[in-house]
Protein backbone atom coordinates (compact mmCIF):
# COMPACT_ATOMS: atom_id res chain seq x y z
CA UNK A 1 0.00 0.00 0.00
CA UNK A 2 1.27 3.04 -1.07
CA UNK A 3 1.22 6.11 0.70
CA UNK A 4 1.01 9.57 -1.41
CA UNK A 5 0.42 12.62 0.36
CA UNK A 6 0.72 13.52 3.79
CA UNK A 7 -3.16 13.47 4.35
CA UNK A 8 -2.31 9.78 3.24
CA UNK A 9 -0.65 9.39 6.10
CA UNK A 10 -2.92 10.76 8.66
CA UNK A 11 -5.36 8.54 7.78
CA UNK A 12 -2.81 6.10 8.15
CA UNK A 13 -2.34 6.26 11.48
CA UNK A 14 -5.54 6.87 12.90
CA UNK A 15 -6.55 3.45 11.46
CA UNK A 16 -6.15 0.47 14.24
CA UNK A 17 -5.46 -2.98 14.11
CA UNK A 18 -8.68 -4.94 14.87
CA UNK A 19 -9.35 -9.00 15.22
CA UNK A 20 -12.04 -10.64 14.87
CA UNK A 21 -13.39 -13.73 15.90
CA UNK A 22 -16.79 -14.80 14.96
CA UNK A 23 -19.01 -18.10 15.18
CA UNK A 24 -21.52 -19.11 12.69
CA UNK A 25 -24.91 -21.43 13.53
CA UNK A 26 -24.13 -24.90 12.44
CA UNK A 27 -27.52 -24.56 11.29
CA UNK A 28 -26.36 -23.29 7.87
CA UNK A 29 -24.71 -25.27 5.46
CA UNK A 30 -20.86 -24.88 4.71
CA UNK A 31 -21.28 -22.96 1.57
CA UNK A 32 -23.53 -20.61 3.23
CA UNK A 33 -20.90 -20.16 6.39
CA UNK A 34 -18.13 -19.07 3.85
CA UNK A 35 -21.03 -16.51 2.03
CA UNK A 36 -21.39 -15.20 5.82
CA UNK A 37 -17.56 -14.31 5.69
CA UNK A 38 -17.45 -12.66 2.70
CA UNK A 39 -20.83 -10.73 3.99
CA UNK A 40 -18.44 -9.53 7.01
CA UNK A 41 -15.47 -9.10 4.64
CA UNK A 42 -17.67 -6.63 2.25
CA UNK A 43 -18.96 -4.68 5.23
CA UNK A 44 -15.23 -3.93 6.85
CA UNK A 45 -14.33 -3.09 2.97
CA UNK A 46 -17.33 -0.80 2.78
CA UNK A 47 -16.29 1.33 6.10
CA UNK A 48 -12.48 2.05 4.33
CA UNK A 49 -11.15 -0.65 6.40
CA UNK A 50 -8.55 -2.90 4.96
CA UNK A 51 -8.48 -6.72 5.59
CA UNK A 52 -4.97 -7.99 6.53
CA UNK A 53 -5.68 -11.91 7.24
CA UNK A 54 -8.74 -13.99 7.15
CA UNK A 55 -9.36 -17.99 7.39
CA UNK A 56 -12.54 -19.20 5.78
CA UNK A 57 -14.98 -20.53 8.31
CA UNK A 58 -13.94 -24.32 9.72
CA UNK A 59 -16.37 -26.24 11.57
CA UNK A 60 -15.50 -26.79 15.34
CA UNK A 61 -17.21 -28.64 18.35
CA UNK A 62 -17.40 -26.09 20.85
CA UNK A 63 -15.82 -26.56 24.37
CA UNK A 64 -19.10 -25.13 26.03
CA UNK A 65 -22.86 -24.52 24.75
CA UNK A 66 -23.68 -21.75 23.20
CA UNK A 67 -26.85 -20.51 23.01
CA UNK A 68 -27.64 -23.99 23.12
CA UNK A 69 -25.56 -25.00 20.36
CA UNK A 70 -22.21 -27.36 20.82
CA UNK A 71 -20.71 -26.59 17.78
CA UNK A 72 -20.20 -24.09 14.79
CA UNK A 73 -18.18 -22.73 12.14
CA UNK A 74 -15.38 -20.82 13.51
CA UNK A 75 -13.81 -17.86 11.66
CA UNK A 76 -11.33 -15.51 11.91
CA UNK A 77 -10.39 -11.67 10.69
CA UNK A 78 -7.40 -9.32 10.83
CA UNK A 79 -8.18 -5.44 9.53
CA UNK A 80 -7.63 -2.37 9.67
CA UNK A 81 -10.21 0.24 10.53
CA UNK A 82 -11.15 3.90 11.91
CA UNK A 83 -12.02 3.66 15.61
CA UNK A 84 -15.30 5.68 15.04
CA UNK A 85 -16.89 2.83 12.41
CA UNK A 86 -15.78 -0.07 14.38
CA UNK A 87 -19.41 0.12 16.17
CA UNK A 88 -21.18 0.46 12.83
CA UNK A 89 -19.36 -2.83 12.27
CA UNK A 90 -20.63 -3.89 15.73
CA UNK A 91 -24.01 -3.35 15.05
CA UNK A 92 -24.12 -5.47 11.70
CA UNK A 93 -22.69 -8.57 13.68
CA UNK A 94 -25.45 -8.02 16.34
CA UNK A 95 -28.34 -7.63 13.94
CA UNK A 96 -27.17 -10.47 12.09
CA UNK A 97 -28.67 -14.05 13.70
CA UNK A 98 -27.26 -16.39 11.77
CA UNK A 99 -23.96 -15.35 13.93
CA UNK A 100 -24.15 -16.82 17.27
CA UNK A 101 -21.02 -15.44 19.25
CA UNK A 102 -18.67 -12.74 18.22
CA UNK A 103 -15.37 -10.83 19.80
CA UNK A 104 -13.24 -8.31 18.66
CA UNK A 105 -10.41 -7.32 19.91
CA UNK A 106 -7.93 -4.35 19.12
CA UNK A 107 -3.99 -5.49 18.57
CA UNK A 108 -1.84 -3.82 19.59
CA UNK A 109 2.23 -3.27 18.48
CA UNK A 110 3.94 -5.70 19.59
CA UNK A 111 6.77 -3.61 22.11
CA UNK A 112 10.35 -3.88 21.32
CA UNK A 113 11.59 -5.75 24.22
CA UNK A 114 15.17 -4.76 26.35
CA UNK A 115 17.74 -7.43 25.95
CA UNK A 116 18.28 -9.42 29.08
CA UNK A 117 22.09 -9.99 30.58
CA UNK A 118 22.53 -13.32 30.30
CA UNK A 119 23.51 -14.89 33.80
CA UNK A 120 26.39 -17.42 32.03
CA UNK A 121 28.64 -14.63 31.26
CA UNK A 122 31.04 -14.62 34.03
CA UNK A 123 32.68 -11.35 35.48
CA UNK A 124 36.46 -10.25 34.32
CA UNK A 125 38.65 -10.41 37.55
CA UNK A 126 41.32 -8.47 37.53
CA UNK A 127 44.43 -8.69 39.59
CA UNK A 128 45.29 -5.91 41.64
CA UNK A 129 49.13 -5.35 41.36
CA UNK A 130 49.59 -4.87 45.32
CA UNK A 131 48.83 -8.15 46.45
CA UNK A 132 50.76 -11.10 45.82
CA UNK A 133 49.26 -14.51 44.86
CA UNK A 134 48.95 -16.86 47.32
CA UNK A 135 50.07 -20.85 46.43
CA UNK A 136 47.64 -23.71 47.13
CA UNK A 137 49.14 -26.88 47.38
CA UNK A 138 46.19 -29.68 47.39
CA UNK A 139 47.06 -32.71 48.56
CA UNK A 140 45.57 -35.92 46.96
CA UNK A 141 43.02 -38.09 48.97
CA UNK A 142 43.43 -42.06 49.65
CA UNK A 143 40.40 -44.15 49.30
CA UNK A 144 39.47 -45.21 52.50
CA UNK A 145 39.68 -48.89 51.47
CA UNK A 146 41.72 -50.09 54.44
CA UNK A 147 42.17 -49.18 58.29
CA UNK A 148 45.05 -47.56 57.61
CA UNK A 149 43.63 -44.72 56.32
CA UNK A 150 41.40 -44.81 59.09
CA UNK A 151 41.81 -41.97 62.33
CA UNK A 152 44.40 -43.25 65.15
CA UNK A 153 41.92 -43.91 67.41
CA UNK A 154 40.11 -46.43 65.53
CA UNK A 155 43.63 -48.01 64.82
CA UNK A 156 44.46 -48.53 68.93
CA UNK A 157 41.04 -49.72 69.42
CA UNK A 158 41.60 -52.66 66.72
CA UNK A 159 44.84 -53.87 68.92
CA UNK A 160 42.93 -54.39 71.84
CA UNK A 161 42.96 -58.12 72.31
CA UNK A 162 40.52 -60.50 73.42
CA UNK A 163 41.64 -60.76 77.22
CA UNK A 164 41.32 -57.39 77.70
CA UNK A 165 38.18 -56.35 76.51
CA UNK A 166 36.65 -59.63 78.69
CA UNK A 167 38.54 -58.57 82.35
CA UNK A 168 36.80 -54.86 80.93
CA UNK A 169 33.33 -56.47 80.93
CA UNK A 170 33.78 -58.08 84.16
CA UNK A 171 34.52 -55.09 85.56
CA UNK A 172 31.82 -52.96 84.46
CA UNK A 173 29.36 -55.79 84.96
CA UNK A 174 30.75 -56.21 88.47
CA UNK A 175 31.14 -59.84 88.88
Amino acid sequence: MGLTSPQDLIFYNKMKTYELAYIVSPEISMEEAEAKAKEIESAVQKNEGTILKQSNPTAKTLAYPVKKRASGFFGFLEFQLEPEKIIELKKIMEKDGKIVRHMFLIKEPAKPRRERRSRTSQPEITVDEKRTPVEIKIEESKPLSSVENLNPAVKEKEKVELKDIEQQLDEILGE
